[in-house]
């Protein structure tokens, strides 16, 4: 008689795990959020690189939150650099707060004078898409961090006023 419920037993395990896993998934993907970063940077370099800004991030769900960012590392370089109007777009964000931390950066330039700059920089499943125009002069290759931070003393998330 055991032998008749096993495959009864198996099915009603399946359907089981079925109905709890497609409520997770369509959640998961309704969860993704549109964020965007506006910002301005100085850094310098001579074999470290070291550069500081502010901005402002802001997501399709009205919320927006003031940032600091850092961006530090080694390799062989030297220059000094200046971006205005970057902006970035972020990816799989499913809260304003996940655009903070520490993204992993790699670079190689060489430029003089006006110049632009694309980066992609990634931590953990978040991506960071970046783009800016400014002057200065760089050369070389170097690793490092981009960190952004929330900025001043409060560091509460701001709303849009509707």
């Amino acid at each position: 008689m055991q032998k008749r419920y096993l495959p009864a037993l198996g099915a009603a395990i399946a359907l089981a795990m079925a109905a709890v896993a497609v409520p997770q998934r369509a959640s998961a993907a309704s969860a993704d959020l549109d964020c965007t970063m506006k910002f301005s940077l100085t850094g310098w370099s001579l074999i470290y690189k070291h550069a500081e800004g502010h901005g402002v991030v802001t997501c399709a769900d009205g919320t927006s939150m003031p940032v600091n960012i850092s961006a530090k590392g080694g390799g062989l370089t030297v220059g000094k650099t200046h971006i205005d109007d970057g902006t970035g777009k972020f990816t799989d964000v499913h809260a304003i707060s996940e655009v903070l931390g520490t993204y992993a950066q790699g670079d190689a330039s060489i430029g003089a004078g006006k110049s632009g700059t694309a980066q992609v920089l990634t931590k953990g499943t978040v991506s960071l898409a970046l783009a800016g125009s400014g002057e200065g002069v760089n050369i070389g290759v170097s690793v490092g961090g981009f960190t952004i931070s929330a900025a001043g003393h409060d560091r509460r998330m701001h709303h849009r006023k509707k």
